[in-house]
């Protein structure tokens, strides 16, 4: 594998492990980097990786909330089942089923159809303009929803109706639910950690249906290139997380907004003009 093909797999890492956790989309992002970024390799592979990649992303959501995911704790020397994040797990099974359903129906019509920069654009433009609207339209609310223990059911799958937006490239998945949490009365840092772990089984899911319409067989160099893109957006990620945490304890996702619509425009005038 040639330096340079490394050190475009690194990019392609960094820009993963950044895109997916802010509300900026990763798979937007990752298709207009693509664009002047070519790896070498098979456009089926390329497809593939893509998807794939985000496998190292998901890896830092387990491992910072591994004790809070865990569904069960030690007491007095006793392992004993922690309820509330065995409901925590069904609301996020519940909030799965549509983008489950929808994805595996239409994987192939959905990839043909909306997989192109002009696509990207508009949904980055659209969904950051509804970014600022949400953001202003909720300045002076409280939160109804503070806790990850009061999401209720009947939220969790309006939260999984939010996320079939993100089938569409340049909607981004946690832009998505992160604004339809706040819509249906959530606190920021609820969203942005129901959305967190919803990708878990999401994310597996979309991978491995890649591996299996790919297949299993893969050369050296495919291999490589598969593992150093996880483990890069593997620790870009652990890092995005935690600043985007922090950032919300005090602001809004409008900065977002407006980063969303400017990079939209951009593509358009790059693609277009």
């Amino acid at each position: 594998m040639e330096m340079i093909e490394i050190l475009k797999v690194i990019f392609l890492g960094v820009v993963e492990g950044i895109s997916e956790w802010l509300p900026i989309s990763s798979t937007g992002h990752m298709i207009l980097v693509d664009e002047f970024i070519k790896l070498n390799v098979s456009d089926a592979f390329m497809e593939f990786f893509l998807v794939v990649i985000q496998l190292g992303a998901i890896m830092a959501v387990v491992v910072i909330y591994f004790w809070k995911l865990l569904p069960l704790k030690k007491n007095h020397g006793k392992i004993l089942i922690d309820y509330d994040t065995m409901s925590l797990w069904f609301k996020i099974i519940v909030a799965c089923v549509p983008a489950a359903i929808i994805g595996i129906l239409f994987d192939d019509i959905i990839d043909a159809m909306f997989y192109n920069p002009f696509t990207v654009a508009c949904t980055l433009i659209i969904y950051g303009i509804l970014f600022i609207i949400v953001e202003k339209r909720n300045k002076n609310k409280q939160p109804q929803v503070t806790e990850l223990k009061d999401v209720t059911y009947k939220l969790a799958f309006f939260i999984g109706i939010f996320q079939l937006l993100a089938l569409i490239p340049g909607t981004s998945r946690s832009g998505a639910t992160i604004l339809g949490g706040i819509l249906i009365g959530m606190s920021r840092t609820v969203a942005a950690e129901f959305t967190f772990f919803l990708a878990i089984p999401v994310m597996f899911g979309a991978s491995l249906l890649k591996m299996l319409k790919f297949g299993f067989v893969f050369t050296s160099a495919e291999i490589m290139t598969l593992v150093l893109g996880m483990v890069v957006a593997f620790v870009v990620s652990i890092v995005a997380i935690k600043f985007l945490m922090q950032y919300i304890k005090k602001n809004d996702f409008t900065v977002f907004g407006w980063y969303r619509i400017v990079l939209g425009l951009m593509v358009l005038g790059y693609f277009f003009l």
